[in-house]
C-alpha cells in the first residue's frame, strides 16, 4: 500500500495547483476522481474553484457518518517543487505534508473501505482551502451536504485537532481636527487618538512571549491621510489581524457569539474611533469528548503505540464550516514539517501508519 500512496503523492504534487493557475485546479482534482471512477462522483463549482463529493450511493444520502475531506490547492512554490523527491526518510515537494501525502491516503482508505462498511461514508476534495474555503467545502455545505464527523488531513503529526482560533480582520479609524503643525493645540491629532486605542489594547491583549492559547492582536497597518510634516492629521486607521479563540463566545451560536466579540471590541475602543469589520471567520471547535474523536485516538494509539493528543491550532480549516451548521470534525494528519516553506516534506513511514489509522477507525465505528 506504501508504494500506492507514494506514486500518487508524487502525482498530486507534480501538478502546479495553486490560487492562480485554475487549469492545474482541475487537473489535480480530475487526477484524484480517476482513482474512485467507480464511485457516485458529484462535482461542485464556484467562482472558477471546482470541488467534488464521492460516495458510493446513486444518490447523495441525507447525512453521512463521516466524511473524509482533502484540499488539493497548494500555496505558490518555486518550480523545482512541484517536482518530488525522497530523501532521509522523507518525500519532499510542495503540498506533502499541507496536504497532498494525507490527501492521497484519504482517497486510497476511501476506496477500499467505502463500499464495504455499513454506513454512508464520503469522499470530500476541495480545491481552495488555502484561500478560505468559500468555494469548495463552504459551497458543498450550502449545497446540504452534512454528516455526524468530519476527518481534515491538514498536518498535525498525528495530535487529533479539535479547536482553532476564529480570524478578524478589522480597522480602526480616528477623526480628529486639522490644524497647522506650529499650532496643535488647535487642532485634534487623529494619530494621538489611535496611540490610545493601541495602548489600551495593548494591556488588553499583549503579545504572548511564547506560544499561548489566548486571543491576539497583530497591529498590521497604521496609516493616515497626512503627506507632510506641518499638519495636525485629521484621520487615521489602524489595521488588525485579530485571532480570536473559541471561549471568547458561545460556540452555539455563531452570530450571538460574533454580536458579542464585536461588544467586547467596541467597549474597548471606546469613543476614540470608529470599527469598521472586513473579516469575521468563525473558529472551529468540537468537544474533545464526542465519540467520534476518541474513537480516534483510541485507533491512532493502538497503531502508533503511544498516547495521542488532543491539540489546539492558530490557524484555521475548513472544519470550521461544518461546525456552523452542527456538524463536528477534527484535522488529523501525518508527521512533516515546514510547511509552506521552501523544504516542505511528510515523513514517509508516517503516510502508511497514517492509512492504518484511517482503515481501523473506518472499519471499527
Amino acid at each position: 500500500m506504501l508504494n500506492k500512496i507514494l506514486s500518487l503523492t508524487k502525482s498530486l504534487i507534480s501538478i502546479p495547483s495553486t490560487r492562480d493557475n485554475k487549469k492545474a485546479l482541475n487537473d489535480v482534482l480530475d487526477l484524484a476522481l480517476k482513482e474512485v471512477k467507480d464511485f457516485t462522483i458529484e462535482r461542485f463549482e464556484k467562482e472558477g474553484f471546482p470541488s467534488a463529493l464521492i460516495y458510493p450511493q446513486k444518490t447523495r444520502p441525507k447525512k453521512f457518518k463521516i466524511i473524509l475531506n482533502a484540499h488539493l490547492d497548494v500555496v505558490s512554490a518555486k518550480d523545482e517543487q512541484f517536482k518530488p523527491y525522497e530523501k532521509d526518510g522523507k518525500l519532499f515537494g510542495r503540498g506533502a505534508i499541507d496536504m497532498k501525502g494525507a490527501a492521497a491516503v484519504e482517497i486510497l482508505v476511501f476506496k477500499e473501505l467505502a463500499k464495504r462498511v455499513s454506513y454512508p461514508l464520503a469522499l470530500q476534495l476541495v480545491t481552495d482551502e488555502e484561500i478560505g474555503g468559500f468555494c469548495g467545502t463552504k459551497h458543498q455545505i450550502e449545497k446540504g451536504v452534512r454528516a455526524d464527523f468530519v476527518i481534515a488531513g491538514e498536518p498535525t503529526d498525528f495530535g487529533v485537532n479539535n479547536k482553532a482560533k476564529g480570524i478578524i480582520w478589522l480597522k480602526i479609524k480616528t477623526k480628529g481636527k486639522a490644524a497647522h503643525g506650529a499650532y496643535p493645540w488647535k487642532g485634534k491629532n487623529a494619530l494621538w487618538m489611535a496611540k490610545k486605542i493601541l495602548d489600551k489594547i495593548e494591556k488588553k491583549y499583549p503579545v504572548p512571549k511564547k506560544e499561548a492559547w489566548q486571543t491576539t492582536f497583530n497591529l498590521a497597518k497604521i496609516e493616515t491621510g497626512n503627506q507632510t510634516f506641518n499638519k495636525v492629521p485629521d484621520e487615521a486607521t489602524i489595521s488588525f489581524d485579530i485571532r480570536y479563540i473559541p471561549e471568547e463566545f458561545s460556540k452555539k451560536n455563531f452570530e450571538k457569539g460574533k454580536e458579542i466579540l464585536i461588544k467586547k471590541l467596541k467597549k474597548l475602543v471606546g469613543n476614540l474611533g470608529e470599527i469598521e469589520i472586513i473579516l469575521f471567520e468563525p473558529p472551529q471547535f468540537t468537544d474533545e469528548k464526542n465519540f467520534y474523536l476518541l474513537k480516534l485516538k483510541e485507533e491512532a494509539k493502538k497503531v502508533l503505540k503511544k498516547n495521542i493528543k488532543t491539540i489546539v491550532k492558530h490557524g484555521g480549516s475548513d472544519i470550521r464550516h461544518f461546525n456552523q451548521v452542527g456538524c463536528q470534525g477534527v484535522t488529523f494528519g501525518p508527521i512533516g514539517g515546514d510547511l509552506h516553506g521552501d523544504n516542505e516534506w511528510v515523513d514517509i513511514k508516517s503516510l502508511e501508519s497514517y492509512y492504518l489509522v484511517l482503515f481501523n477507525f473506518l472499519r471499527n465505528l
